[in-house]
């Protein structure tokens, strides 16, 4: 299980912009450096030790099992993410995996990919 909080920070500081007089624009482009920066980043409810729902938790579990080093984000934590990444991602919902800059999908779509030893193969080609 190897994981990383680096990208909170990044979260944490969107919430902080937020209070200041920034753009939608501002919070998107920080939304897509933070996802160009990390391999593999998780936006999930809640943290990979304490998940908020259970999809959450089944996606970070998927994660956890490849054995592979990735950075979440607490959507709950970092509302202005949790408001603008759908428009970001193209996906309505909560949790999101993107690897190398790129959607992979939810809960369903990484749990079936985990199923068949996909997830762990797209994980390492990550670089992770």
């Amino acid at each position: 299980m190897i994981y990383n909080d680096n990208v909170h920070q990044a979260a944490q500081a969107i919430v902080i912009l937020n209070y200041r007089d920034i753009t939608m624009s501002d919070i998107i482009e920080q939304l897509e450096n933070t996802i160009s920066e990390n391999p593999i980043i998780l936006f999930m409810k809640g943290t990979p030790d304490f998940p908020q729902c259970g999809f959450s938790m089944r996606t970070a579990q998927a994660l956890k099992a490849c054995d592979v080093e990735f950075v979440y984000v607490d959507v709950l934590a970092a509302p202005e993410v949790r408001r603008n990444l759908p428009s970001v991602s193209n996906w309505p919902t909560f949790p999101q995996v993107f690897v190398n800059g790129e959607l992979i999908g939810g809960c369903d779509i990484v749990l079936e990919m985990y199923q068949t030893g996909e997830l762990k193969t797209v994980l390492e080609q990550a670089g992770a």
